[in-house]
């Protein structure tokens, strides 16, 4: 069930990025011009990537061969606690101290992405 609920948080989230993308002119202008390319995985590679681009979110079954970065959970279940959670910065940086979550790639993007997921 765990894995279940990650996969389906993962397909909605870019649903719930382009709303916010459509509904607040302040995100529509963070994402303007953007493109991006990146994805979000367990350790044992069941994920999504996702793209950014000329304002729209999409996302694609599988992983990718190049993203920007990528973050990795332990498990399914960390994975959508996590990027479910209420606080998620704090969340974000307790799952890196507990190496719950593994970030690589560009990290200038990481950041970039966490300030557009505060919308």
């Amino acid at each position: 069930m765990p894995m279940l609920k990650f996969k389906f948080l993962l397909w909605l989230m870019p649903k719930l990025l382009q709303r916010a993308i459509n509904t607040k002119p302040a995100c529509a202008q963070y994402v303007a011009g953007k493109t991006l390319e990146f994805q979000i995985q367990t350790a044992d590679k069941v994920g999504r990537h996702f793209r950014i681009q000329a304002g729209k979110v999409k996302s694609f079954a599988g992983l990718t061969q190049s993203p920007k970065f990528t973050l990795t959970f332990r498990t399914a279940d960390k994975g959508f606690k996590i990027l479910s959670a209420k606080d998620g910065k704090e969340a974000f940086l307790a799952a890196l101290h507990d190496e719950d979550l593994a970030i690589s790639g560009d990290f200038v993007e990481v950041l970039w992405f966490q300030g557009f997921t505060e919308y």
